[in-house]
Formats: C-alpha cells, sequence, structure tokens
C-alpha cells in the first residue's frame, strides 16, 4: 500500500517532548503534496503557545490519540517512541521505534499486534541507506544527554555521599541551557573533590560516543581526561579492568547487534580499587539477554534517572549507579527532533511509491522476516 496520508500521533511516553516531524519538515511534506494530519500533544516541544501556529500550514490539528478511531485505513500512522501497552490489532501502517525485533522483553506480544490486524510495522530503528547506515538516527543527541547526566550524577554523589539519588530532570528548552546546568554541577563536584571527573566514552568513534565525547568537552573537562575506546580497544573483550579503576564515569554508546563479552560484571566490581561511580548506559539494552553491562535490570526515567547497583558485602570504593534512560535525546527535545526529522525527510518523501523505495522495501521484507518467527498462534 502506497499512500499520500501522514498521520503524525502525539507520544505518549513521560517526558517525551521529541516529534517525528517538526513544523519545517512538515510543510516541506505538504508542499510535496502529502496530506498531513497533526495530533494536538501536551508535551511536543513544538506545541507551545508560541509554536502550535507553525503547524497550521494547511495541516489539519486533531486530538491526542485520535488515529486510533479516526485516521484513514490508508494513513501512515507516524510516531517515534512505541505505542502505549495494549492488546487490540493494529490496522496501519505505523512508522516508529517499536524495541521488538532484538527480542527484548515482550517483544512477540508487541509485534503480534500488526499480523493480527492486517497492518504493518516499518521500523524506524531498521531503517538503512545503501551502505548499511541508519538514515535518520538520534544517537548523536542521545550520547550527548547521557553523558551531562553522568556528569551531574557524579557530581551530586560528591555532595550526596549517603545515597540519595539524582533529583528528577525534565527537558530543556535549548542546548545552551543545558549546558549551563551542566556546569554548574560540574564545578560543584570539582570543588568538593579537587579535580574533574576523568570520562571512558566506549563506541567513541559512532554518533552516539561523538555527541557523549563533545558533552565533555562542552561543559569544560579536560581532553586528557575524556578517554575514547571503539572496537580496537574493546577487542581483546572484557570484562576491563580499566573501567572499573581507572575513571569515575563510563558511558556505554556501543549499537549492540551480537553476543559480546561483558564489558563490567558483578565480579570486577568487587575489586578494592574500584574508582567507578557513575555508568551511563546510552545503548539502553536493559533487557536485552546480551547486555554487556549486566549489573543492573531496569530502565530507569527522567523523574527517577539513576538505579543503585547492588555491590557484593563489604565491597570498598564509592556509591556506583546506573544511568539507563530509553529516551535521553528528549532532554533536548528540539534540537534532536530537528536534527533527526530532516535526515528523515528525504525517506518520507518515497512514501507515495513505497513499492518502488528500496527503504522501505527492505523495512517491509524485514518485519515479514520476523513476523515469520512468532509462533503461528500470535499471526492471526
Amino acid at each position: 500500500m502506497s499512500s499520500n496520508k501522514i498521520w503524525l500521533r502525539a507520544e505518549t511516553k513521560p517526558a517525551e517532548a521529541r516529534s517525528a516531524l517538526t513544523p519545517t519538515t512538515c510543510k516541506a511534506l505538504m508542499d510535496a503534496g502529502y496530506d498531513v494530519t497533526v495530533e494536538r500533544s501536551t508535551q511536543r516541544i513544538f506545541d507551545g503557545e508560541d509554536n502550535i501556529l507553525s503547524y497550521l500550514i494547511g495541516a489539519p490539528l486533531v486530538e491526542e490519540g485520535s488515529w486510533v478511531k479516526d485516521a484513514p485505513k490508508d494513513a501512515y500512522v507516524l510516531g517515534l517512541k512505541e505505542l502505549p501497552e495494549d492488546d487490540f490489532p493494529l490496522e496501519h501502517v505505523h512508522i516508529s521505534f517499536a524495541h521488538c525485533y532484538k527480542e527484548q522483553g515482550g517483544w512477540e506480544k508487541v509485534l503480534s499486534r500488526w499480523p493480527r490486524g492486517g497492518g504493518t510495522l516499518l521500523d524506524l530503528e531498521f531503517l538503512t541507506d545503501d551502505v548499511g547506515r541508519r538514515v535518520a538516527a538520534f544517537g548523536y543527541s542521545a550520547g550527548y544527554a547521557g553523558s551531562a547526566l553522568a556528569v551531574k550524577n557524579w557530581a551530586w554523589q560528591l555532595t550526596h555521599p549517603e545515597g540519595e539519588p539524582l533529583p528528577g530532570e525534565t527537558p530543556y528548552e535549548n542546548q545552551d541551557l543545558l549546558i549551563a546546568s551542566v556546569k554548574e554541577s560540574l564545578e560543584v563536584g570539582k570543588k568538593q573533590s579537587g579535580k574533574s571527573p576523568k570520562v571512558l566514552v566506549i563506541g567513541a568513534l559512532g554518533r552516539c560516543g561523538k555527541g557523549a565525547v563533545q558533552l565533555a568537552k562542552d561543559v569544560g573537562i579536560p581532553e586528557s581526561d575524556i578517554i575514547q575506546w571503539d572496537i580496537e580497544e574493546t577487542k581483546k573483550g572484557g570484562p576491563f579492568r580499566e573501567i572499573v579503576e581507572d575513571v569515575d564515569i563510563f558511558v556505554n554508546c556501543i549499537y549492540l547487534s551480537a553476543k559480546i563479552p561483558p564489558f563490567v560484571n558483578a565480579e570486577t566490581l568487587s575489586t578494592p580499587n574500584r574508582r567507578l561511580s557513575v555508568i551511563c548506559d546510552v545503548s539502553a539494552d536493559t533487557t536485552n539477554p546480551h547486555n554487556p553491562i549486566p549489573v543492573y535490570s531496569i530502565t530507569t526515567t527522567f523523574d527517577k534517572p539513576t538505579v543503585p547497583v547492588t555491590l557484593s558485602a563489604g565491597a570498598q570504593g564509592p556509591p556506583l549507579s546506573v544511568i539507563s534512560i530509553d529516551h535521553l535525546p528528549s532532554l533536548l527535545p528540539r534540537e534532536s527532533s530537528e536534527m533527526f526529522s530532516e535526515a528523515l525527510l528525504p525517506s518520507l518523501l518515497q512514501l507515495k511509491d513505497r513499492k518502488n523505495a528500496r527503504v522501505w522495501k527492505q523495512a517491509e521484507d524485514l518485519f515479514n522476516e520476523k513476523v515469520a518467527t512468532l509462533p503461528e498462534s500470535m499471526r492471526a
């Protein structure tokens, strides 16, 4: 099915202020002949009083969540994060991140909704170009935001040694405000400890890792205290003593595509020489059976950004906590949405001829391949 109808649904995940379309890309689609409908949103960064009129260049505004009953059957339902947990079959073609292709917890239930309703999932995570690179990704923004929270958590732990967790965060209106907030925390931490934190980024050559490294530089951490690892440094296989003993902050930015040895584990954390106090798992493969940071078990949230790591009895060293928020770019919703939506636009402009567009054909083939792995009872 090809169509010129795109229905931008409101995001339902708490504190998710990003959008798959911005006013700029919405207008570009309409100028190209697409029929765009936009759901109102109470949390979307572009829906404040100053911005809502930007969507009114010919795009009807409808009520939040109305796609379920009102979206034409041939409309593409476009969103970012996964749909709310529910069981009703899905009839539409959905374009979003569904988080069900890598055997995440409950993936069968999520994926089965489309074949049961006759719908299709075109997963944004797996849209790739001719050389296999993702056409649009939030990686840079995720790494940037994750690194920001990790630095804030490092400083917070130093001034709250009794274990009080890092307070909740809300999205920042722009990047400059985030940098200012992190700098303020960093100065408090440096005053308490007498030094900058030493930060290790794994996956430093990728989009996500580059974002994590750039934040550290932007807030004034010396380059000598920013250690950058990638495939070359990790090829011998973990766990790595250096992560536990040589740095304060570990930011994991790898894209997990296969089982690898853990970077850290409970045994390595029990060393009496542990320096590590903050892990930010930007990849947030919490429920993935191959998670290379198997020292925590829950995904954290913006209102509760950290989870403490349970250490062995008598373990020495500072408190240790993990940040594992799976929508980190929403900390910078404006910049991350603009970057992502501009990158996605060329592919969206091919939807009218989806059957002949390689990026969408490949996405549909992958959907059918994944559906075929479901138990037969879950496909009908």
